[in-house]
């Protein structure tokens, strides 16, 4: 484990300690042998800054907090969550069970659908997908995701929702929220309310992981319009958790069996990602079936969109 990642187990920790006093939170940023965030509340704020020493103890730093009132506030609360850290090796919150994980797959490939995943993990299952070698689907090859997503459905027999995004529906949906004024991370926070969504209906369970990409407040008002209540934990690297880890490697394989039906269906491989030779393929997609084809096999909001069209 590097210095980088207990200090940012670390973050999240405080992170969420600090949102039950009603402290905004901002994101970490690296600096020198160590990160700093900013936190807020009622106009009064300040930033706080986590470092490692040589011994591998995390300090934290209050001298540009400069806020005396604050200080005396969140110091107690901030150390007591040093200190879980080091008795558990891990945030109190990473592997809390039973538990909720969901993930999503294709936001960052340009042909191919949007996939969102949950599953519902207990102790009996945390054992078995452990067995299994579960992890981060980012760290497996796409032969070992697919292998692995069955054995998940297995262990997971109804404790799992997959929300698949088609890149036609995507399309619609990206267009309406930009009319909105709304974002990527809102599209993506709709298809993990979704998912959950779904697979409330199947489980019960109070607490939900999924990794830090938007305000969770999104997340959540979706989930209360259908009556909805949960405590959902927000951080970074959240895949570590096992929950979060099953239910990436679910979304990254439907993801691939999605984008390997579409290139059966236009007769040629659709590659992974926004490279140059997505732009080449893209191009050849357009020659064959006419520019309204890209909207139903890719994200057309990508950049790689102007640069297939500059030539095409």
């Amino acid at each position: 484990m590097t210095i980088e990642d207990k200090l940012v187990r670390n973050y999240d920790a405080i992170k969420q300690a600090l949102r039950t006093r009603n402290y905004t939170v901002s994101d970490y940023k690296s600096i020198s042998y160590g990160i700093q965030f900013t936190i807020s509340r009622n106009k009064r704020s300040g930033v706080i800054r986590l470092f490692q020493n040589k011994k591998g103890n995390v300090t934290i730093d209050f001298s540009q907090l400069r806020d005396s009132l604050i200080e005396d506030e969140i110091r107690p609360l901030m150390s007591n969550e040093i200190k879980s850290d080091k008795k558990q090796g891990k945030s109190r919150m990473s592997h809390k069970l039973p538990i909720i994980g969901t993930d999503e797959s294709g936001k960052g490939d340009y042909f191919g659908p949007l996939v969102s995943a949950a599953v519902y993990v207990d102790e009996h299952s945390a054992k078995l997908l452990e067995l299994e070698g579960v992890k981060d689907s980012k760290k497996l090859n796409d032969k070992k995701n697919v292998k692995l997503a069955e054995k998940i459905m297995t262990i997971c027999k109804n404790r799992y929702s997959i929300i698949e995004i088609s890149p036609e529906k995507y399309n619609d949906l990206y267009d309406r929220f930009v009319g909105e004024k709304k974002n990527l991370n809102n599209l993506l926070a709709w298809g993990h309310a979704k998912a959950i969504e779904e697979l409330l209906g199947k489980v019960e369970c109070n607490n939900a992981m999924a990794d830090q990409f938007a305000d969770e407040r999104y997340i959540l008002s979706k989930l209360q319009e259908k009556g909805r209540k949960l405590n959902l934990i927000q951080m970074h690297r959240a895949e570590e958790n096992i929950a979060v880890a099953a239910a990436s490697i679910l979304a990254r394989a439907r993801f691939l069996q999605k984008l390997s039906k579409l290139s059966s269906e236009y007769g040629i491989e659709l590659p992974k990602g926004a490279s140059i030779n997505v732009i080449n393929t893209a191009k050849r997609i357009i020659a064959g079936h006419g520019k309204d084809a890209l909207r139903k096999i890719a994200k057309v909001h990508f950049k790689t969109t102007k640069e297939v069209r500059k030539t095409s």
